[in-house]
């Protein structure tokens, strides 16, 4: 066997030997937890849709997995996405910040709108309808702007 093949092969083995360590999954079997940000505060369900499309994957407990997350390692780095987006921001523990933390996760998500830099574009490739319009931006950002102001009042 030449050098080349048994270099291919030792490849193989090992492409193979990778798909057998998967990362945990993140999901919540669809339960909506009492921190949940529709549970803390109310978002219209217009509003919501656009999050569940084009933010939960990477910044809640309810990750939508599509078939290529089981191969590794392209597995392995949406995970790492994941694990990122939902240290910067989890929509499904909103509840447990504080309520200055739940104005400054506001006003980065403006931020982020507003700069167009989520959904990161290699989200925005794979999924062509997580990108925001404009009238979603547009609705997002009133949103966020009253949320904050509510949060801002005494309770």
């Amino acid at each position: 066997m030449s050098r080349i093949k048994k270099v291919i092969l030792a490849l193989v083995i090992l492409f193979i030997a990778v798909q057998f360590i998967q990362p945990a999954r993140n999901n919540n079997n669809g339960q909506v937890l009492s921190t949940d940000i529709a549970r803390i505060v109310s978002v219209p369900d217009g509003i919501l849709d656009i999050f569940k499309n084009s933010c939960y994957d990477c910044h809640s407990n309810y990750t939508r997995y599509p078939w290529y997350s089981c191969i590794q390692p392209g597995g392995w780095w949406m995970a790492s996405h994941i694990k990122n987006g939902k240290e910067n921001l989890n929509f499904s523990q909103f509840g447990n910040y504080s309520k200055r933390m739940q104005r400054n996760k506001l006003r980065e998500m403006a931020r982020s709108i507003d700069d167009e830099s989520m959904p990161i574009p290699a989200y925005a490739i794979i999924h062509k309808n997580a990108k925001l319009t404009k009238t979603q931006k547009t609705s997002v950002l009133d949103w966020i702007n009253k949320t904050k102001e509510s949060l801002s009042q005494p309770n």
